[in-house]
């Protein structure tokens, strides 16, 4: 295959409608979740007040959540996994700073799929992870999470442009996680120093150009040739 064949990578598995139907039920949940921490704080609410606000009975609550901070755990995913899903999507032989770049202003930009306003409830569900340990236990799982799953996605994409990669070499998955790892990094720790902020979703100073500015930081300094050959060929 030519090194400028526009070719995507896989698509994921399809997901069955009992999936999506649990899937949209947790996300009910954590929006209702989310209204109260913001309204009245996560100490205030109790599970059966969240399970009250989606609509649910409070053992429906505890069959998709072990406790009240785990149910805004959805919340705290969606944006890492539109990342993911962005840098599946983009074509193979791209080099992968670029795609990264990419598929960050693709999430990060308010109105490119997410509203100013959703990013204003994001900045205060982060902070709100930042005062409460419990909260940030599971933003630091969402977290790992989106790390776990743009090494897979990497892996899918060395698949795509016929490059070899074995998984059970020690070696080989050290360095692909290590990539993930670091791209990760620059983005979430953009996101919350957003966050702590009190600067627009938007301009220079927003969580998509401080992403930006992270990874090309480290393009140079932290990756070195862990991007250069395996990325580039398809």
């Amino acid at each position: 295959m030519s090194s400028t064949t526009p070719t995507s990578s896989p698509p994921p598995p399809a997901v069955s409608l009992t999936e999506r139907r649990k899937a949209e039920t947790r996300m009910e949940i954590a929006r209702a979740a989310a209204g109260l921490f913001v309204r009245q704080g996560p100490r205030a609410t109790r599970a059966e007040d969240i399970a009250q606000a989606a609509g649910i009975a409070p053992r429906t609550f505890y069959r998709y959540f072990a406790s009240k901070e785990e149910a805004i755990g959805p919340l705290y995913a969606m944006g890492a996994q539109r990342w993911v899903a962005a840098v599946r999507a983009a074509p193979v032989g791209v080099p992968l700073p670029q795609v990264l770049e990419d598929a960050v202003r693709h999430t990060l930009t308010p109105g490119l799929g997410v509203s100013a306003a959703s990013w204003d409830w994001a900045r205060t569900l982060i902070r709100l992870a930042e005062a409460n340990p419990a909260l940030r236990r599971v933003w630091a799982e969402a977290c790992r999470a989106s790390e776990r799953s743009l090494a897979e996605a990497l892996a899918e994409r060395l698949t795509a442009a016929h490059v070899p990669y074995d998984a059970d070499n020690v070696a080989a998955r050290t360095r692909l996680c290590f990539t993930a790892a670091v791209a990760s990094a620059a983005v979430r720790t953009a996101v919350e120093s957003w966050a702590a902020g009190d600067d627009p979703s938007e301009g220079p100073r927003g969580p998509a150009e401080l992403a930006v500015a992270n990874l090309a930081a480290l393009r140079d300094f932290a990756w070195g040739d862990l991007t250069h050959d395996p990325f580039r060929r398809a």
